[in-house]
């Protein structure tokens, strides 16, 4: 089988573990990404980094020559490029969203465009919900055998933190507004002021892939403040290195969380700063792991698999 993927940001370490997988399965697979420096602060990122609609006109003649070849297929990857993908007019077309692309500004340009598509795919059950269409949730998967649990004394040896402090980690660059930094500072001081030990909040800016499971590891604690979401790998990490999370209600967070011991999720403060000083008491780490198979890459390749099957069988 032979995809030719469309991207905006092929860097997005998620995209890039969905690539590997597809290939470990046998599919063939050819990206093409938007023309342009993304300019997103973290590959990360599930948004487009603002291009110019020059950029994203400069991208459909590729598309177009490339949809010639012998090709099975195209995947598009964030909502912006379906209008690319449904304007050549001999392939299939399946189209996954990413959170933002749909729920973002960009949302009423994803929802026409996602309509001539032949699958979608979505990330949570609250992105299915928005999309408001025929859709497939299939949430962004982990590497398992990468995010696992480490033990807190030798993953704080290898960051050079403090053993003797309690530590939150807020898994992102602090100025995008999207995350709301902010709002995770102000929870953490509070909480602070509830614990007798020492609390600092850490954060995450550039750090390779594979040095997350040391972060989410060496931490106390996972707070998340974001203002919207579709399925964060961020929290599917911590589950897997059993890393309790505060989290806003957003994506598919609450359902990820609901059997995991201890977490909480909330879009009140007053809950989200009770939940982090019980956290930091209990010293803790949760339950996660314990129900992060259907999260596995595994699970996710073999999935998108059945999708890309279904859609040429058609």
């Amino acid at each position: 089988m032979r995809v030719l993927n469309l991207v905006t940001n092929e860097e997005a370490q998620f995209f890039r573990a969905q690539v590997e997988e597809l290939e470990r399965r046998g599919v063939e697979l050819t990206t093409l990404s938007v023309p342009g420096r993304n300019r997103s602060e973290s590959i990360d990122a599930e948004e487009d980094g603002e291009r110019s609609i020059l950029e994203y006109a400069r991208f459909y003649p590729s598309v177009l020559a490339n949809s010639l070849d012998s090709y099975d297929l195209i995947h598009a990857n964030y909502g912006l490029t379906a209008p690319m993908a449904v304007a050549q007019p001999r392939l299939p077309v399946v189209l996954s969203l990413w959170g933002s692309d749909l729920m973002g500004k960009y949302g009423p340009v994803t929802k026409r465009f996602a309509r001539f598509c032949d699958e979608v795919i979505v990330m949570s059950e609250g992105m299915a919900a928005e999309y408001d269409g025929d859709c497939l949730v299939i949430p962004h998967g982990v590497d398992l055998s990468v995010f696992r649990p480490i033990e807190r004394a030798e993953a704080r040896e290898a960051l050079g933190w403090p053993r003797d402090e309690r530590i939150v980690l807020f898994p992102y660059p602090p100025k995008r507004d999207v995350k709301n930094h902010p709002r995770a500072k102000r929870i953490v001081e509070r909480a602070s002021d509830r614990v007798d030990e020492s609390v600092t909040l850490e954060t995450a800016t550039g750090v390779p892939h594979d040095r997350m499971p040391y972060y989410l590891n060496a931490a106390d604690a996972m707070i998340m403040t974001s203002r919207r979401e579709g399925s964060p790998n961020t929290v599917k990490e911590a589950m897997a290195c059993n890393l309790p999370v505060v989290s806003t209600d957003v994506g598919d967070v609450r359902t990820r969380l609901d059997p995991v011991e201890p977490s909480t999720v909330s879009d009140d403060d007053h809950d989200l700063v009770a939940g982090l000083t019980e956290i930091l008491e209990r010293g803790e780490r949760s339950t996660g792991r314990e129900y992060a198979a259907d999260i596995a890459l595994e699970r996710m390749g073999e999935r998108i698999v059945a999708v890309y099957e279904k859609v040429l069988e058609d």
